[in-house]
């Protein structure tokens, strides 16, 4: 049984190595020291672009969770799924990253009282339940069971987000209402570093969707085995 392959995996592949390997230079190069915070300020590019890709991710968890309930199609869950594991492993990234540079800066790896740091965490762990719930419940009762728990596990994202804006935080606010605290430079390579890890993030979703795919078709395969 030929399963077939996302036409446009080779292109993001190739176009996500290409912006990836490029973004090296923006960042380490490009990019100016900051004065106060010096080199582990370069951090703040991985930091914020993962995030926003783990947005973009939990965003299409709530999309395809929503024409699952609503189409009962197996195709719309297979990308939610593999949307959640991404934007997991983006989070992850994010609380990797997060307490690497607020060490120098804040003298301390973790700030409980800091909202968008708990919120983060709080994020991280509701689809990390998403993905349990996805493996331990089989057949259609526990993907639509996970449907929802993703549909209102996307709560926490605007929480997130604004948060730093809502309750007072130590967290730095790389772009306000009062404009955005960086140079022309810094604009540039954020903007260049997100770019590249949203090519990645559609690589590794188109390729993970793959995955999902040629799993079905196996079940399948094995159940008219199993009938015959």
């Amino acid at each position: 049984m030929n399963v077939g392959r996302s036409r446009w995996l080779p292109v993001f592949g190739w176009l996500a190595f290409i912006l990836m390997a490029v973004h090296v230079y923006f960042v380490f190069f490009y990019a100016p020291t900051e004065k106060y915070m010096g080199d582990v300020q370069r951090l703040m590019y991985y930091h914020v672009a993962t995030a926003w890709n783990a947005y973009l991710a939990f965003g299409c968890v709530l999309v395809f969770s929503i024409l699952y309930l609503w189409r009962r199609d197996e195709r719309f869950d297979r990308w939610a799924v593999s949307a959640a594991e991404i934007g997991v492993l983006f989070t992850t990234l994010v609380l990797i990253t997060g307490p690497l540079w607020a060490r120098p800066v804040w003298n301390a790896w973790w700030k409980w009282d800091d909202p968008r740091l708990t919120s983060t965490l709080i994020l991280w762990l509701v689809y990390i339940a998403y993905l349990i719930l996805r493996s331990a419940i089989e057949g259609p009762r526990g993907k639509r069971i996970a449907a929802v728990f993703g549909i209102i596990g996307f709560v926490d994202v605007p929480i997130v987000h604004f948060s730093v804006q809502w309750w007072s935080s130590f967290h730095p606010q790389v772009i306000s209402s009062q404009g955005v605290n960086m140079t022309g430079e810094m604009v540039v390579t954020l903007a260049y570093t997100s770019i590249a890890f949203m090519a990645l993030f559609v690589y590794l979703l188109l390729l993970r969707v793959d995955v999902e795919r040629a799993k079905a078709a196996a079940a399948v395969l094995e159940e008219r085995l199993a009938d015959d």
